[in-house]
Protein backbone atom coordinates (compact mmCIF):
# COMPACT_ATOMS: atom_id res chain seq x y z
CA UNK A 1 0.00 0.00 0.00
CA UNK A 2 1.61 3.21 -1.12
CA UNK A 3 0.43 5.47 1.41
CA UNK A 4 -0.78 5.21 3.76
CA UNK A 5 2.52 6.41 3.42
CA UNK A 6 3.42 5.78 6.55
CA UNK A 7 0.30 4.54 7.65
CA UNK A 8 -0.55 1.33 6.77
CA UNK A 9 -2.57 -1.49 8.12
CA UNK A 10 -2.44 -4.49 5.78
CA UNK A 11 -3.52 -8.12 5.79
CA UNK A 12 -2.20 -10.89 3.61
CA UNK A 13 -4.41 -13.89 3.72
CA UNK A 14 -3.48 -17.06 2.05
CA UNK A 15 -5.01 -20.43 1.92
CA UNK A 16 -3.80 -23.87 1.06
CA UNK A 17 -6.39 -26.63 0.90
CA UNK A 18 -8.52 -28.11 -1.83
CA UNK A 19 -11.30 -26.91 -4.05
CA UNK A 20 -13.82 -28.97 -2.09
CA UNK A 21 -15.80 -27.51 0.80
CA UNK A 22 -14.61 -29.85 3.50
CA UNK A 23 -13.30 -33.23 4.53
CA UNK A 24 -9.89 -34.73 4.13
CA UNK A 25 -6.57 -33.53 5.42
CA UNK A 26 -6.29 -29.95 4.16
CA UNK A 27 -4.63 -26.71 5.12
CA UNK A 28 -5.58 -23.14 4.45
CA UNK A 29 -2.54 -20.91 4.89
CA UNK A 30 -3.32 -17.35 5.89
CA UNK A 31 -0.70 -14.62 5.61
CA UNK A 32 -1.47 -11.42 7.48
CA UNK A 33 0.74 -8.37 7.38
CA UNK A 34 2.09 -7.32 10.74
CA UNK A 35 -0.37 -5.04 12.55
CA UNK A 36 -3.08 -5.33 9.95
CA UNK A 37 -5.99 -6.92 11.79
CA UNK A 38 -6.63 -7.58 15.48
CA UNK A 39 -5.42 -11.04 16.49
CA UNK A 40 -8.75 -11.74 18.17
CA UNK A 41 -10.60 -11.04 14.92
CA UNK A 42 -8.35 -13.29 12.86
CA UNK A 43 -8.59 -16.08 15.42
CA UNK A 44 -12.38 -15.89 15.42
CA UNK A 45 -12.53 -15.96 11.62
CA UNK A 46 -10.28 -18.99 11.49
CA UNK A 47 -12.30 -20.75 14.18
CA UNK A 48 -15.54 -20.14 12.27
CA UNK A 49 -13.92 -21.32 9.05
CA UNK A 50 -12.61 -24.55 10.56
CA UNK A 51 -15.97 -25.28 12.17
CA UNK A 52 -17.64 -24.98 8.77
CA UNK A 53 -14.93 -27.04 7.03
CA UNK A 54 -14.19 -30.21 9.04
CA UNK A 55 -10.74 -31.51 8.32
CA UNK A 56 -9.41 -28.15 7.09
CA UNK A 57 -6.96 -26.28 9.29
CA UNK A 58 -5.94 -22.65 8.95
CA UNK A 59 -2.20 -22.02 9.04
CA UNK A 60 -1.96 -18.39 10.11
CA UNK A 61 1.33 -16.62 9.38
CA UNK A 62 2.22 -12.98 9.99
CA UNK A 63 4.20 -11.35 7.19
CA UNK A 64 6.40 -8.24 7.18
CA UNK A 65 6.18 -5.48 4.57
CA UNK A 66 9.91 -5.53 4.02
CA UNK A 67 10.52 -7.97 1.17
CA UNK A 68 6.88 -8.93 0.70
CA UNK A 69 6.88 -7.90 -2.97
CA UNK A 70 9.45 -10.49 -3.99
CA UNK A 71 7.87 -13.08 -1.73
CA UNK A 72 4.49 -12.58 -3.38
CA UNK A 73 5.97 -12.64 -6.88
CA UNK A 74 7.65 -15.96 -6.11
CA UNK A 75 4.46 -17.41 -4.65
CA UNK A 76 2.22 -16.23 -7.48
CA UNK A 77 4.43 -17.64 -10.20
CA UNK A 78 5.14 -20.96 -8.47
CA UNK A 79 3.49 -24.26 -9.29
CA UNK A 80 2.78 -25.51 -5.78
CA UNK A 81 2.86 -24.62 -2.10
CA UNK A 82 1.76 -21.02 -2.56
CA UNK A 83 -1.02 -19.12 -0.81
CA UNK A 84 -4.68 -19.35 -1.78
CA UNK A 85 -5.76 -15.93 -0.52
CA UNK A 86 -3.53 -12.89 -0.41
CA UNK A 87 -3.97 -9.30 0.62
CA UNK A 88 -2.42 -6.54 -1.40
CA UNK A 89 -2.03 -2.85 -0.77
CA UNK A 90 -4.63 -1.20 -2.95
CA UNK A 91 -1.95 0.47 -5.06
CA UNK A 92 -0.29 -2.89 -5.70
CA UNK A 93 -3.18 -4.77 -7.26
CA UNK A 94 -2.64 -3.48 -10.80
CA UNK A 95 0.91 -4.85 -10.79
CA UNK A 96 -0.39 -8.38 -10.35
CA UNK A 97 -3.42 -8.07 -12.61
CA UNK A 98 -1.08 -6.91 -15.37
CA UNK A 99 0.94 -10.09 -14.80
CA UNK A 100 -2.26 -12.17 -14.90
CA UNK A 101 -1.45 -13.80 -11.58
CA UNK A 102 -4.79 -13.13 -9.84
CA UNK A 103 -8.05 -15.07 -10.13
CA UNK A 104 -11.09 -13.35 -11.62
CA UNK A 105 -13.56 -12.94 -8.73
CA UNK A 106 -16.26 -11.10 -10.66
CA UNK A 107 -18.73 -13.95 -10.21
CA UNK A 108 -18.20 -13.99 -6.44
CA UNK A 109 -18.83 -10.30 -5.76
CA UNK A 110 -22.44 -10.89 -4.75
CA UNK A 111 -21.38 -13.48 -2.17
CA UNK A 112 -18.81 -11.11 -0.68
CA UNK A 113 -21.16 -8.31 0.39
CA UNK A 114 -20.47 -6.55 -2.91
CA UNK A 115 -23.36 -4.09 -2.58
CA UNK A 116 -21.56 -2.38 0.32
CA UNK A 117 -18.02 -2.20 -1.04
CA UNK A 118 -16.05 1.01 -0.69
CA UNK A 119 -16.09 2.42 -4.25
CA UNK A 120 -12.45 3.50 -4.29
CA UNK A 121 -11.17 0.13 -3.08
CA UNK A 122 -13.43 -1.67 -5.52
CA UNK A 123 -11.96 0.45 -8.31
CA UNK A 124 -8.41 -0.36 -7.25
CA UNK A 125 -9.17 -4.08 -7.44
CA UNK A 126 -10.68 -4.00 -10.93
CA UNK A 127 -9.11 -4.33 -14.34
CA UNK A 128 -10.71 -4.34 -17.79
CA UNK A 129 -14.20 -4.75 -16.37
CA UNK A 130 -13.30 -7.69 -14.15
CA UNK A 131 -12.90 -7.79 -10.38
CA UNK A 132 -9.70 -9.28 -8.97
CA UNK A 133 -9.39 -7.51 -5.63
CA UNK A 134 -11.93 -7.50 -2.82
CA UNK A 135 -11.94 -4.43 -0.53
CA UNK A 136 -10.66 -5.22 2.94
CA UNK A 137 -10.15 -2.02 4.93
CA UNK A 138 -9.06 1.57 4.43
CA UNK A 139 -7.74 4.64 6.21
CA UNK A 140 -7.49 8.27 5.22
CA UNK A 141 -6.18 11.56 6.51
CA UNK A 142 -8.20 14.05 8.53
CA UNK A 143 -7.37 17.33 10.25
CA UNK A 144 -6.56 16.65 13.90
CA UNK A 145 -6.63 19.72 16.14
CA UNK A 146 -6.17 20.91 19.71
CA UNK A 147 -9.62 21.80 21.01
CA UNK A 148 -8.20 23.94 23.81
CA UNK A 149 -6.08 26.04 21.44
CA UNK A 150 -8.94 26.49 18.99
CA UNK A 151 -11.08 27.75 21.87
CA UNK A 152 -8.36 30.13 23.01
CA UNK A 153 -8.27 31.56 19.48
CA UNK A 154 -12.04 32.12 19.54
CA UNK A 155 -12.87 29.28 17.15
CA UNK A 156 -16.16 27.76 18.26
CA UNK A 157 -16.62 25.08 15.58
CA UNK A 158 -14.43 23.27 13.04
CA UNK A 159 -14.26 24.87 9.59
CA UNK A 160 -16.58 23.55 6.89
CA UNK A 161 -14.95 25.22 3.89
CA UNK A 162 -11.51 26.24 2.69
CA UNK A 163 -12.39 29.87 3.30
CA UNK A 164 -13.27 29.19 6.94
CA UNK A 165 -10.16 27.04 7.35
CA UNK A 166 -7.87 29.83 6.20
CA UNK A 167 -9.65 32.31 8.45
CA UNK A 168 -9.25 30.02 11.45
CA UNK A 169 -5.53 29.65 10.79
CA UNK A 170 -5.30 33.44 10.89
CA UNK A 171 -6.95 33.43 14.33
CA UNK A 172 -4.58 30.75 15.60
CA UNK A 173 -1.58 32.86 14.58
CA UNK A 174 -2.53 35.24 17.40
CA UNK A 175 -1.58 32.61 19.98
CA UNK A 176 2.03 33.08 21.12
CA UNK A 177 4.55 30.32 20.32
CA UNK A 178 1.95 28.12 18.64
CA UNK A 179 2.20 26.65 15.14
CA UNK A 180 -1.37 26.90 13.75
CA UNK A 181 -0.88 24.02 11.29
CA UNK A 182 2.07 21.69 10.95
CA UNK A 183 2.28 21.19 7.18
CA UNK A 184 5.59 20.00 5.68
CA UNK A 185 6.33 21.08 2.14
CA UNK A 186 6.17 17.62 0.58
CA UNK A 187 2.97 16.17 2.00
CA UNK A 188 1.85 15.06 -1.43
CA UNK A 189 -1.05 12.85 -0.35
CA UNK A 190 -2.63 15.97 1.13
CA UNK A 191 -1.89 17.80 -2.12
CA UNK A 192 -3.94 15.15 -3.94
CA UNK A 193 -6.99 16.16 -1.90
CA UNK A 194 -6.64 19.76 -3.02
CA UNK A 195 -6.08 18.83 -6.67
CA UNK A 196 -9.10 16.53 -6.71
CA UNK A 197 -11.22 19.09 -4.85
CA UNK A 198 -10.49 21.62 -7.59
CA UNK A 199 -11.64 19.13 -10.23
CA UNK A 200 -8.14 18.14 -11.33
CA UNK A 201 -6.20 14.89 -11.38
CA UNK A 202 -2.60 13.70 -11.51
CA UNK A 203 -2.91 11.31 -14.44
CA UNK A 204 -5.51 9.91 -16.80
CA UNK A 205 -5.81 6.97 -19.16
CA UNK A 206 -6.71 7.51 -22.80
CA UNK A 207 -7.32 4.27 -24.58
CA UNK A 208 -5.09 2.42 -22.14
CA UNK A 209 -2.25 4.95 -22.40
CA UNK A 210 -1.54 6.82 -19.19
CA UNK A 211 -0.37 10.42 -19.22
CA UNK A 212 -0.02 13.10 -16.59
CA UNK A 213 -2.99 15.41 -16.14
CA UNK A 214 -1.16 17.79 -13.85
CA UNK A 215 -0.61 20.74 -16.18
CA UNK A 216 -4.17 22.07 -15.94
CA UNK A 217 -5.77 25.08 -14.24
CA UNK A 218 -7.55 22.76 -11.81
CA UNK A 219 -4.41 20.94 -10.68
CA UNK A 220 -2.53 24.22 -10.39
CA UNK A 221 -5.33 25.53 -8.18
CA UNK A 222 -4.68 22.57 -5.87
CA UNK A 223 -1.00 23.56 -5.61
CA UNK A 224 -2.01 27.16 -5.00
CA UNK A 225 -4.30 26.22 -2.12
CA UNK A 226 -1.52 24.21 -0.52
CA UNK A 227 0.60 27.35 -0.58
CA UNK A 228 -2.27 29.36 0.87
CA UNK A 229 -2.32 27.02 3.86
CA UNK A 230 1.44 27.31 4.30
CA UNK A 231 1.31 31.09 4.11
CA UNK A 232 -1.82 31.54 6.24
CA UNK A 233 -0.50 29.32 9.01
CA UNK A 234 3.13 30.38 8.86
CA UNK A 235 3.89 26.71 9.53
CA UNK A 236 7.24 25.95 11.11
CA UNK A 237 7.53 22.73 9.10
CA UNK A 238 10.35 22.46 6.58
CA UNK A 239 9.47 22.86 2.92
CA UNK A 240 11.84 20.17 1.69
CA UNK A 241 10.56 17.17 3.64
CA UNK A 242 7.38 15.20 4.23
CA UNK A 243 5.35 14.22 7.28
CA UNK A 244 7.65 11.29 8.09
CA UNK A 245 10.90 13.27 8.45
CA UNK A 246 10.57 13.99 11.29
CA UNK A 247 7.51 11.98 12.28
CA UNK A 248 4.86 14.64 12.71
CA UNK A 249 3.47 12.86 15.76
CA UNK A 250 6.78 13.59 17.51
CA UNK A 251 6.49 17.25 16.56
CA UNK A 252 2.90 17.59 17.73
CA UNK A 253 3.68 15.81 21.01
CA UNK A 254 5.83 18.78 22.03
CA UNK A 255 2.59 20.63 22.68
CA UNK A 256 3.02 23.75 20.56
CA UNK A 257 1.08 22.67 17.44
CA UNK A 258 -2.60 23.53 17.04
CA UNK A 259 -3.37 21.15 14.16
CA UNK A 260 -1.96 18.71 11.63
CA UNK A 261 -3.24 16.56 8.76
CA UNK A 262 -2.82 12.88 9.50
CA UNK A 263 -4.16 9.56 10.69
CA UNK A 264 -5.74 8.44 13.95
CA UNK A 265 -2.72 6.25 14.68
CA UNK A 266 -0.53 9.34 14.54
CA UNK A 267 -2.70 10.91 17.22
CA UNK A 268 -2.19 7.76 19.28
CA UNK A 269 1.56 8.32 18.92
CA UNK A 270 1.17 11.89 20.13
CA UNK A 271 -0.69 10.81 23.24
CA UNK A 272 1.77 8.02 23.97
CA UNK A 273 4.64 10.50 23.86
CA UNK A 274 2.78 13.16 25.83
CA UNK A 275 -0.09 11.76 27.98
CA UNK A 276 -0.78 15.25 29.32
CA UNK A 277 -2.47 16.04 26.00
CA UNK A 278 -5.16 13.40 26.50
CA UNK A 279 -8.70 14.64 25.81
CA UNK A 280 -7.39 17.79 24.14
CA UNK A 281 -7.86 16.76 20.50
CA UNK A 282 -10.71 16.81 18.04
CA UNK A 283 -10.83 16.08 14.32
CA UNK A 284 -12.64 17.13 11.18
CA UNK A 285 -12.57 16.04 7.52
CA UNK A 286 -10.36 18.06 5.19
CA UNK A 287 -12.68 20.88 4.09
CA UNK A 288 -13.65 21.52 0.48
CA UNK A 289 -13.66 24.68 -1.56
CA UNK A 290 -17.43 24.12 -1.63
CA UNK A 291 -18.90 25.03 1.74
CA UNK A 292 -20.52 22.15 3.57
CA UNK A 293 -18.72 19.46 1.59
CA UNK A 294 -15.54 17.54 2.34
CA UNK A 295 -12.55 17.35 0.02
CA UNK A 296 -11.78 14.03 -1.68
CA UNK A 297 -9.12 12.09 0.19
CA UNK A 298 -6.58 9.49 -0.81
CA UNK A 299 -7.91 6.20 0.47
CA UNK A 300 -5.05 3.95 1.47
CA UNK A 301 -5.96 0.40 2.27
CA UNK A 302 -5.95 -3.21 1.25
CA UNK A 303 -7.66 -5.56 -1.16
CA UNK A 304 -7.89 -9.32 -0.79
CA UNK A 305 -7.30 -11.59 -3.77
CA UNK A 306 -6.93 -15.21 -4.81
CA UNK A 307 -3.83 -16.19 -6.80
CA UNK A 308 -4.55 -17.58 -10.24
CA UNK A 309 -2.38 -20.59 -9.46
CA UNK A 310 -4.43 -21.52 -6.40
CA UNK A 311 -5.73 -25.07 -6.39
CA UNK A 312 -8.13 -24.24 -3.57
CA UNK A 313 -10.24 -21.44 -4.98
CA UNK A 314 -13.51 -22.62 -3.42
CA UNK A 315 -12.05 -22.74 0.07
CA UNK A 316 -10.40 -19.38 -0.50
CA UNK A 317 -13.73 -17.82 -1.44
CA UNK A 318 -15.36 -19.29 1.65
CA UNK A 319 -12.69 -17.67 3.82
CA UNK A 320 -13.31 -14.39 2.02
CA UNK A 321 -17.03 -14.66 2.81
CA UNK A 322 -16.17 -14.53 6.51
CA UNK A 323 -13.71 -11.63 6.42
CA UNK A 324 -16.08 -9.57 4.27
CA UNK A 325 -19.13 -10.23 6.45
CA UNK A 326 -20.74 -7.48 8.50
CA UNK A 327 -19.71 -9.24 11.71
CA UNK A 328 -15.99 -9.11 11.07
CA UNK A 329 -15.97 -5.85 9.16
CA UNK A 330 -17.56 -4.34 12.25
CA UNK A 331 -14.66 -5.62 14.32
CA UNK A 332 -12.21 -3.98 11.91
CA UNK A 333 -14.09 -0.70 12.36
CA UNK A 334 -13.89 -1.10 16.13
CA UNK A 335 -10.14 -1.44 15.68
CA UNK A 336 -9.96 1.90 13.90
CA UNK A 337 -10.17 1.02 10.20
CA UNK A 338 -12.79 2.00 7.64
CA UNK A 339 -14.41 -1.32 6.67
CA UNK A 340 -14.03 -2.21 3.00
CA UNK A 341 -17.18 -4.28 2.55
CA UNK A 342 -19.62 -2.74 5.01
CA UNK A 343 -21.22 0.68 5.08
CA UNK A 344 -21.71 0.43 8.84
CA UNK A 345 -19.03 2.64 10.36
CA UNK A 346 -20.81 3.12 13.69
CA UNK A 347 -17.89 1.69 15.65
CA UNK A 348 -15.64 4.46 14.35
CA UNK A 349 -17.83 7.11 15.98
CA UNK A 350 -16.29 6.35 19.37
CA UNK A 351 -13.40 8.74 18.66
CA UNK A 352 -13.37 12.15 16.95
CA UNK A 353 -10.65 11.04 14.51
CA UNK A 354 -12.49 7.83 13.65
CA UNK A 355 -15.75 9.65 13.04
CA UNK A 356 -14.07 12.24 10.81
CA UNK A 357 -12.24 9.50 8.90
CA UNK A 358 -15.45 7.58 8.23
CA UNK A 359 -17.15 10.73 6.96
CA UNK A 360 -14.26 11.64 4.66
CA UNK A 361 -13.85 8.07 3.35
CA UNK A 362 -17.18 8.34 1.55
CA UNK A 363 -15.40 10.74 -0.82
CA UNK A 364 -12.28 8.59 -1.10
CA UNK A 365 -10.16 8.23 -4.21
CA UNK A 366 -7.07 6.27 -5.23
CA UNK A 367 -3.96 7.02 -7.24
CA UNK A 368 -3.85 6.02 -10.95
CA UNK A 369 -4.49 2.31 -11.35
CA UNK A 370 -1.47 1.35 -13.40
CA UNK A 371 1.55 -0.76 -12.41
CA UNK A 372 3.80 2.11 -13.49
CA UNK A 373 2.47 4.43 -10.81
CA UNK A 374 4.85 2.83 -8.30
CA UNK A 375 7.76 4.19 -10.33
CA UNK A 376 6.19 7.67 -10.25
CA UNK A 377 5.99 7.51 -6.46
CA UNK A 378 9.56 6.28 -6.18
CA UNK A 379 10.90 9.41 -7.85
CA UNK A 380 7.88 11.54 -6.89
CA UNK A 381 7.91 14.67 -9.05
CA UNK A 382 5.01 15.97 -6.94
CA UNK A 383 7.28 16.38 -3.93
CA UNK A 384 9.93 18.09 -6.03
CA UNK A 385 7.35 20.44 -7.53
CA UNK A 386 5.91 21.37 -4.14
CA UNK A 387 9.28 22.27 -2.67
CA UNK A 388 10.32 24.25 -5.75
CA UNK A 389 7.06 26.19 -5.71
CA UNK A 390 6.87 26.82 -1.97
CA UNK A 391 10.50 27.99 -1.74
CA UNK A 392 10.23 30.24 -4.80
CA UNK A 393 12.82 28.27 -6.76
CA UNK A 394 10.27 27.92 -9.54
CA UNK A 395 7.04 29.61 -10.48
CA UNK A 396 3.82 27.63 -10.13
CA UNK A 397 3.61 27.15 -13.90
CA UNK A 398 7.21 25.94 -14.20
CA UNK A 399 7.06 23.62 -11.18
CA UNK A 400 3.85 21.99 -12.37
CA UNK A 401 5.01 21.78 -15.99
CA UNK A 402 8.23 20.02 -14.98
CA UNK A 403 6.35 17.55 -12.79
CA UNK A 404 3.83 16.94 -15.55
CA UNK A 405 6.59 16.05 -18.02
CA UNK A 406 8.34 13.78 -15.52
CA UNK A 407 5.15 11.86 -14.70
CA UNK A 408 4.23 11.36 -18.35
CA UNK A 409 7.76 10.15 -19.12
CA UNK A 410 7.64 7.59 -16.32
CA UNK A 411 4.16 6.36 -17.20
CA UNK A 412 5.18 5.97 -20.82
CA UNK A 413 8.45 4.15 -20.14
CA UNK A 414 8.87 0.58 -21.30
CA UNK A 415 10.50 -0.61 -18.07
Amino acid sequence: MATVGAVTLALVAAACGSGASGGGDKKLTVWLMSGSAPDATVSAINKDFEAAHPGVKVDYQVQQWNGIGQKLTTALTGTSGGPDVIELGNTQVSQYTSQKTLLDLTGAVGDLNGAQWLPALKESGADSGKQYGVPFYAANRVVIYRTDLFQQAGITAPPTSNEEWLADLGKLKSLPNIDPLYLPGQEWYTLLSFIWDQGGDVAKSDGGTWKSALNTPEAKAGFAFYKQLVDASGTKAAKDTDEAKPQQSDVVAKGDTASFIGFSWELAGVLKANPALKDKFGAFPIPSRTAGQTAPVFLGGSDLAVPANSKNADLAKDWLKLITSAKYQGQLAAGGSVPGTSTDTTALNSTPAGKAMATAAKNGKVTPITPKWAAVEADNPLKTALTAYLTGQKSLDQAVSDADSAITKTLGSSS
